[in-house]
């Protein structure tokens, strides 16, 4: 199976182990999880670690049970059916295997993803289907290509002039200018705890650098921020900034979710879900910041 690989793990790895890439398809890493329950994802890496001395020869006798479970005739099924029934689209592209290339949308993205073997190729920046997939592809091209065509820049102009001085518009403008204050209303007999990440919900996971005393005119304040409806408390503004990858991964995860009154507080400590979306979220904050200082200037 030539879409797999496996690779030592790094030198610093503190267990032997072995990392395994594969393209994504949800009932393959369903398998594998089942096979391997101690494997954990690695972002930077982008594939599976496998911890244990004898992990690189279970991995790859994992790996050769799957190409010979491969239906070999699929790709041959798909193309008959393809043939049979095509789908003729401008954001479907047909060569060796299927190609989908589209404007970025989130349903086009859960749509592919629930795709067998369907899998990103950064290099052609398309997503890439084999023949054997075809059906299920097809059971699911009406929503991609309607989310397609919905996200196409031209469509996405008009309603966003269509949306122009609208109410809601207007709406979303001020919540931007408040957040770009980069203030937060915090209880002031329980106030968070300077340069740690914490959760907020209006902000997600941000770090407060320092407490005003200014106390806060909740009255005009609920829009923004619902948690300041209570009237037996007193809110002074919090200043705050997005806090940096290190911070996040140094951050210890709480054991159990927010009690609603946490939210009604307006902060908590963070769980592991949380901070993995803040960290996955700050990884690709990075990623373009280096990309951009590595682009040439002209």
């Amino acid at each position: 199976m030539e879409d797999f690989n496996q690779k030592p793990a790094r030198e610093d790895e503190e267990r032997p182990g072995v990392f395994a890439a594969f393209p994504y398809d949800r009932m393959t890493v369903e398998r594998f999880r089942e096979a391997f329950p101690r494997a954990r994802w690695d972002d930077e890496r982008r594939s599976w670690f496998v911890p244990g001395k004898t992990a690189a020869r279970r991995v790859n006798r994992w790996l050769a049970r799957e190409a010979e479970s491969h239906d070999v005739y699929g790709d041959l099924k798909g193309r008959d059916a393809y043939a049979f029934d095509p789908i003729t689209s401008p954001y479907l592209e047909v060569g060796d295997d299927l190609r989908v290339r589209t404007p970025y949308s989130k349903t086009v993205l859960d749509q592919l993803r629930a795709v067998p073997w369907a899998h990103w190729d950064e290099d052609l920046r398309v997503w890439r289907v084999p023949f054997r997939s075809y059906e299920e592809l097809r059971r699911r091209w009406h929503k991609i290509e309607e989310a397609a065509r919905r996200s196409e820049p031209e469509e996405r102009k008009r309603r966003r002039q269509a949306k122009k001085n609208s109410e809601e518009q207007k709406a979303a403008r001020l919540r931007a200018t408040e957040r770009r204050r980069r203030r937060y209303p915090l209880p002031a007999e329980e106030l968070p705890p300077l340069d740690r990440p914490v959760a907020t919900n209006q902000y997600g996971i941000v770090v407060f650098t320092d407490i005003s005393g200014e106390f806060v005119e909740s009255s005009s304040m609920i829009e923004y921020y619902p948690h300041t409806s209570r009237a037996d408390r007193d809110y002074v503004w919090g200043t705050w900034r997005s806090p940096t990858l290190a911070e996040l991964i140094a951050t210890w995860p709480a054991r159990r979710e927010a009690a609603l009154s946490e939210h009604f507080r307006g902060w908590w400590q963070p769980t592991l879900a949380e901070l993995r979306i803040a960290r996955r979220s700050a990884r690709s904050l990075e990623r373009r910041r280096q990309t951009r200082r590595l682009r040439p200037s002209s």
